[in-house]
Order: C-alpha cells, then sequence, then structure tokens
C-alpha cells in the first residue's frame, strides 16, 4: 500500500520530543524524509536516531526560530539536501504561566518571540520555496488556549490565538500558488508534564473534556498527518480543534 507521505520532505520545528517527535515519527512511518529542528541538542540527536531507523532520509539542526539567520540556514541546507521542502510544521513553542499582574516584559516577549514570530520567521523562508514550487503545506501548532484563553496564560494565549489569525491571513496569501495552510490546536495532551500533576488537578481538568479523558501525541499526530496529506488538499485557512470536546 502506498503511503500517504512517499518521498515528501516535512520540517518540523521544535521536533526533538513530546508532540514535534510524534508528528515527525508518523510522518516518517508514512514515507516522508524528515527534517529535525530544535533549541536541545542532546534530545535532537536522539530523536534524529529513532527516525533514521525508521528507514528514511533525515537532517537534525540546532536552531532558534526566533533567529532569522538560524531560520535561513536551517532553510537552505534543506533545500541543499533534498531539492525541496513539500511540508512544514511550525510546531517550536514555550509557555512562562503567570498572572498578568506578576507577569514581566521578559515572560511576554520571549513567548510570543518563539511561538508566534518563529512561526512567522520559518513560514516566510519556507513560504518562498514553495511559492517556486507552486505547491506545499503549513501547519501552524496552535492551543486550545488561543480560542478559550486561561488564567495565567495572558502571553500564550495571546502567542496562539495570533497564530490561528496568523493561518487564516498567510492562507489566503498563498492559496493562488497551491499552497495550504492550516493550524492545529490541541486540548489537554497527555505528556510527561500532565503525569505529574496533583490528582485534583487531573480531575478538574477532566471535567472540562466532554470526553473525558486527555488526548494523546498520535491524536494531534493523526491531524497533522491529514493536514500535510493529499486528502486535506481543498482545506485550507482551517483550524482542526484535538481537544476531546472542551472548546465547545
Amino acid at each position: 500500500m502506498t503511503k500517504r507521505l512517499e518521498n515528501k520532505i516535512a520540517l518540523i520545528t521544535g521536533s526533538a520530543r513530546g508532540i514535534g517527535e510524534g508528528i515527525a515519527t508518523l510522518f516518517a512511518q508514512e514515507g516522508a524524509n524528515i527534517v529535525l529542528s530544535d533549541v536541545n541538542d542532546v534530545l535532537l540527536k536522539e530523536t534524529e536516531a529513532k527516525i533514521k531507523s525508521l528507514g528514511v532520509e533525515t537532517l537534525a539542526q540546532k536552531v532558534d526560530v526566533t533567529d532569522p539567520s538560524q531560520v535561513d540556514e536551517l532553510i537552505k541546507k534543506t533545500v541543499d539536501k533534498f531539492g525541496k521542502i513539500d511540508i512544514l510544521v511550525n510546531n517550536a513553542g514555550i509557555t512562562k504561566d503567570r498572572l498578568l499582574i506578576r507577569m514581566s516584559d521578559s515572560d511576554w516577549e520571549s513567548v510570543l518571540s518563539v511561538n508566534l514570530k518563529g512561526a512567522f520567521l520559518c513560514t516566510r523562508a519556507v513560504s518562498k520555496v514553495m511559492l517556486k514550487q507552486r505547491s506545499g503545506k503549513i501547519i501552524n501548532m496552535a492551543s486550545i488556549i488561543g480560542i478559550t484563553g486561561n488564567p495565567g496564560q495572558a502571553n500564550y494565549a495571546a502567542s496562539k490565538g495570533g497564530l490561528i489569525a496568523f493561518t487564516k491571513s498567510v492562507s489566503k496569501e498563498l492559496a493562488s500558488r497551491n499552497i495550504n495552510v492550516n493550524a492545529v490546536a490541541p486540548g489537554f495532551i497527555k505528556t510527561e508534564m500532565t503525569d505529574k500533576l496533583p490528582e485534583d488537578s487531573k480531575k478538574a481538568m477532566l471535567e472540562r473534556i466532554p470526553l473525558h479523558r486527555l488526548g494523546k501525541v498520535g491524536d494531534v499526530a493523526c491531524a497533522a498527518l491529514f493536514l500535510a496529506s493529499e486528502e486535506s488538499n481543498y482545506i485550507t485557512g482551517c483550524t482542526i480543534q484535538v481537544d476531546g470536546g472542551m472548546a465547545v
């Protein structure tokens, strides 16, 4: 059976662990050659080895997505090695949660810089390649918090809400060149961080989710796979909520 991303080149930022690693792994299983980028060099090398073991070509690069020169160099190295870029997943992101009155300037600026400016820089650089190809899929990793808001996360909510608006605008700019731009908005996903939460916090979290369970990394990766595949060719400017119904 033909794999859904056979011979595609997929670049995933923030892909050394968590959701980014999950997306990279699933894409590789579906036949894509993978470009990994992250600021954590040690974990990046470990993930590169795992992806290579799936039988696809890989390129791993330590990149700060807030630095335009590093982003441009990543795109250049990708094109030099593979000759094209079919898929970009803007997954790199951070949190610095604090109530508004205690939130420092740096708390605000660093979260907006990584989560929103990083996606802007990567999309700007990749779009130049995709415009020449007249094809491409761009997937922005937003969050349900960008839709609902959340106390203590004004910076994170602003960055992810901005990313959803960014997705809509860029989708209109690039549609004429056969480039699809969409977003995925995960809700509460089971990770090492959620595993360590107190039981009362987990219970309160589950009460907000109609499906009464946390999502899995694979749930988010499958949504990204759909948006990266040919099956989503007539979808652009949309945000898929992977949240168990939390924002209904």
